[in-house]
């Protein structure tokens, strides 16, 4: 997993797909990132590009209000960790649906002004996210 980040961050894409294709031949598995929330007595767990929440369609709306009140503020997105083949605007939209970013938002849409929000996380958190 760690080369084939490291490609990714190279942008060395074909030698990243190497590298996954022989991960996935000998059956290992990257275990998902995965953020979790308790909101009213309930955990809520997130992964990244998740849709299967009830709620996605808030919790989208939630990211982009976010997006765009974070971006009049200054706030550049570091797509040195959008480590995707794709466009630029999609790497930044993918780094948007992080798992801890969808936590967040779902804990503003579901909580009251001032609330403490605690996201629990399984891996580390995305220098982007944080």
């Amino acid at each position: 997993v760690l080369l084939s980040n490291i490609y990714g961050a190279a942008r060395r894409w074909d030698d990243k797909a190497k590298v996954r294709n022989m991960m996935k031949e000998s059956d290992v598995v990257k275990e998902p990132g995965c953020s979790c929330i308790e909101v009213n007595c309930q955990v809520h767990s997130f992964i990244a590009e998740d849709t299967s929440h009830p709620q996605i369609k808030e919790i989208h709306a939630e990211l982009k209000r976010l997006s765009w009140q974070i971006s009049e503020a200054g706030f550049v997105t570091d797509m040195r960790f959008a480590l995707y083949n794709v466009e630029d605007a999609q790497r930044e939209i993918s780094l948007w649906h992080h798992s801890e970013r969808l936590a967040i938002a779902f804990g503003l849409i579901s909580t009251h002004a001032g609330a403490s929000i605690r996201i629990i996380k399984n891996l580390r958190v995305c220098v982007d996210c944080h």
